[in-house]
């Protein structure tokens, strides 16, 4: 870790969960700016205000590493935070997420003995059908949204986050954005600060159904993506154990490609090498993957070629995408990925908006399903 000190000047916002600081550091190496960005979750350091001494993780944004160009408050050393309600009570929840790091939570799963959904989901075993939209990169998650809200404006969605990027809900803008649109967010494996925590990806998808009453789940990992330009090296993989999941307990797995045109890293450039190794060797379930319709000639000549193989066990499936630009436009989040907007790179947002109608329209009456 690189530790720094300071002081925080200023706190510029704030959204669900998180305070963004403006920090003078007063220890510094020569290559240290005077001042830093820095990021605080109140519910696990306390409520910083403007002459608070805070000690900073600066590793990762030394490095220029995907943390939103933030340091990160480890404490406010000379104003800790009071004891959670109930103190040491196992009782009030004994779930330790992040574990044995130095700031690590104690939650409440859903499912233990102390939580008020406890009985449902001991007696629940099966998804009923939920469709499950899976997908590589959290900023999908907005255009998923669009796609089921669409079609099917009523419909609950419920996000259930692992844990392959940012394990904090509260990081994300983009939650915070979407509050009124999602019926919930679960927090599953090592993540925390959802509506649920929950301990793997199957008890969250259970919650997801059962405690917020999905009629539509969507799993990725929160904002960020590990990644190191290798075959297998890549956090999203664990889309493909998302598709076992949903199919073991009864769901109905749909996934959204992860599809480009402007990427400029040839294994993203038309379909993902992530979306192909997750879906094609990692996920032992049949899924149906969604490809937008209207692609341009060479670029839909190129994913149903690369698509080809995966459609042994596969169900590859086209859907119209009348109407999605504009519910992208309609998006109460900015919509970006990788530094790229919707306008550089449509076709990413498209696929994921696609995916999102599709699943929407499995929540129809049969008679509705292909109108």
């Amino acid at each position: 870790m690189r530790w720094r000190s300071g002081t925080v000047a200023a706190t510029p916002r704030r959204w669900r969960g998180a305070v963004e600081l403006d920090v003078v550091l007063d220890r510094r190496a020569a290559e240290d700016p005077d001042r830093v960005r820095a990021l605080a979750y109140p519910a696990l350091v306390g409520e910083p205000v403007p002459g608070d001494r805070v000690l900073l993780n600066t590793g990762a944004l030394a490095m220029s590493l995907g943390t939103g160009g933030y340091a990160l408050v480890v404490a406010l050393p000379d104003r800790l935070p009071p004891d959670p309600p109930g103190g040491a009570d196992r009782r009030t929840g004994h779930v330790v997420k992040a574990r044995y790091t130095p700031l690590q939570p104690i939650v409440l799963a859903a499912d233990e003995v102390a939580s008020p959904h406890r009985e449902v989901l001991v007696a629940a075993d099966d998804l009923g059908g939920l469709p499950v939209v899976t997908a590589d990169l959290h900023s999908a998650l907005p255009a998923v949204l669009a796609g089921i809200h669409a079609d099917r404006p009523e419909a609950r969605v419920a996000y259930v986050m692992t844990d392959g990027g940012a394990l904090p809900a509260w990081f994300s803008r983009t939650l915070a954005g979407l509050a009124d649109r999602l019926a919930g967010v679960v927090t599953t494996g090592q993540a925390f600060g959802g509506d649920c925590e929950t301990v793997n990806v199957h008890s969250g998808l259970l919650t997801a159904r059962h405690v917020l009453g999905a009629d539509v789940a969507v799993v990725t990992q929160g904002p960020g993506n590990l990644g190191t330009g290798s075959h297998w090296g890549f956090s999203g993989v664990a889309i493909g154990e998302a598709v076992n999941a949903a199919a073991v307990l009864g769901g109905r797995p749909v996934g959204a490609l992860r599809l480009s045109t402007a990427d400029t890293r040839p294994r993203h450039r038309g379909v993902s090498h992530h979306s192909l190794t997750a879906y094609g060797r990692v996920a032992l379930a049949a899924a149906d993957l969604v490809v937008p319709a209207d692609l341009p000639p060479d670029l839909a000549e190129a994913v149903h070629s690369a698509l080809a193989p995966l459609a042994r066990r596969h169900r590859i499936v086209t859907v119209p995408v009348d109407g999605l630009a504009e519910a992208l436009r309609d998006s109460p989040v900015p919509l970006a990925t990788m530094g790229r907007t919707i306008t550089d790179d449509p076709t990413y947002f498209v696929a994921a908006a696609a995916a999102g109608r599709y699943a929407a329209r499995l929540t129809a009456p049969p008679s509705d399903q292909n109108g």
